[in-house]
């Protein structure tokens, strides 16, 4: 392992995964004065416009991922679905801080679900099956509705299919004969989805940003909201138990962990070993960003305590909101827009987003109706 060793600049930087947190990551490390090396199959992808180098190659082509290994000095990565092999194979070489167990982990619904439930941590009721037998009797304990995904894979609701009754059985048995290795969670009703977005270094030292309010279309994230609208009682629950999944994990880099919120009670739902879309955010809004802390970290250097500097929202700009928002931007006096890069503006592809800060929410509000009424089309 990388141990308390520096990385600095201008030495390099290599990144499995060329889109748009690769891409602010690369921004970030830029900004320090870091060499960028990518790793992506895309030409021009969104990271791959601001590096140094670009491997054009499949993620799991070990011959592209020992020529990264090679040319850069630490490797991190944008995305949790990074072959295992190649990642073990880059913490052997001693250049992955962040390991490959978060990975593991994080790739596998269940085993994520268990290292949850092993941790004493709330979580909905869950069963693991592998084929649409087991499906039924799991469905005959637990109860209506629910929701049947694939252990690997599957984001922004892709994998995934909601019971609502019984007669939604024979398609939930029909998912599992198909894909095999499923979880079945218990559907929890709740109030609002947070989003912990947090950074721990090799050595432990860990910082929390500001936690923020989840809000969804079409099983896509659409809006974050900062701070939560949440109480004292849930940040204490939600900050503790991030505390304890980072150790038993030991992440290194920046974390993000879903959570559901009912009442002053929270169900973790998921986690990403990696900056979150949540979290985007802390770049205008924070005293530092995500991206940035992250590279503070993998890079073996110490974090800085993280101060909001003013209310937030963040709003995501789909595919088919990014014609309406380049008509509005000349006569745009709020927001911050961050565009990816992405060649072909395809419907629910996530393009950029743009942030809003105020010094109240009420300010902020009026700024995001604005926005909303110049580019939403039903």
């Amino acid at each position: 392992m990388l141990k308390n060793r520096a990385i600095l600049p201008p030495q390099t930087i290599g990144i499995i995964g060329g889109g748009q947190l690769g891409r602010m990551m690369a921004i970030a490390a830029r900004e320090m004065g870091y060499q960028i090396a990518v790793l992506d199959p895309t030409p021009n992808c969104p990271t791959g416009q601001l590096a140094d180098h670009h491997i054009q190659a499949a993620y799991d082509d070990m011959d592209a991922i020992q020529q990264l290994t090679e040319i850069s000095d630490v490797v991190t990565y944008e995305f949790e679905n990074v072959d295992l092999q190649a990642a073990k194979y880059i913490e052997e070489q001693g250049k992955l801080p962040q390991g490959a167990l978060a990975l593991e982990i994080t790739q596998n619904r269940e085993k994520e679900k268990q290292l949850m439930k092993r941790s004493g941590l709330p979580v909905p009721d869950f069963a693991i099956v592998h084929d649409g037998e087991a499906c039924e009797q799991a469905m005959a304990e637990l109860s209506y509705p629910a929701v049947i995904k694939t252990c690997r894979g599957g984001y922004d609701g892709k994998g995934q299919l909601k019971l609502l009754s019984e007669k939604d059985l024979p398609d939930a048995m029909n998912f599992a004969d198909q894909h095999q290795h499923c979880i079945i969670e218990q559907w929890i009703s709740f109030d609002k989805e947070i989003s912990v977005v947090f950074t721990r270094t090799q050595t432990g030292e860990i910082t929390i940003f500001p936690i923020g309010e989840n809000d969804h279309k079409d099983h896509i994230l659409y809006q974050t909201t900062v701070p939560a609208q949440i109480s004292n009682a849930v940040k204490k629950q939600a900050t503790k138990a991030t505390k304890k999944l980072a150790e038993e994990m030991q992440v290194v880099g920046t974390f993000a962990i879903e959570m559901f919120v009912r009442g002053d009670a929270i169900y973790i739902n998921e986690m990403a070993p990696r900056p979150h879309n949540s979290g985007h955010y802390t770049i205008e809004a924070c005293n530092i960003s995500q991206f940035k802390q992250h590279i503070l970290a993998i890079c073996g250097l110490p974090l800085i305590d993280i101060e909001l500097l003013q209310p937030a929202v963040m709003i995501n700009i789909l595919g088919e909101n990014l014609k309406p928002l380049l008509n509005m931007m000349p006569t745009m006096k709020h927001g911050f827009v961050h565009l990816y890069g992405k060649a072909e503006a395809k419907e629910k592809r996530k393009m950029g987003h743009v942030t809003f800060i105020a010094e109240d929410l009420e300010t902020l509000n009026e700024q995001i109706d604005q926005f909303k009424e110049a580019t939403t089309h039903d």
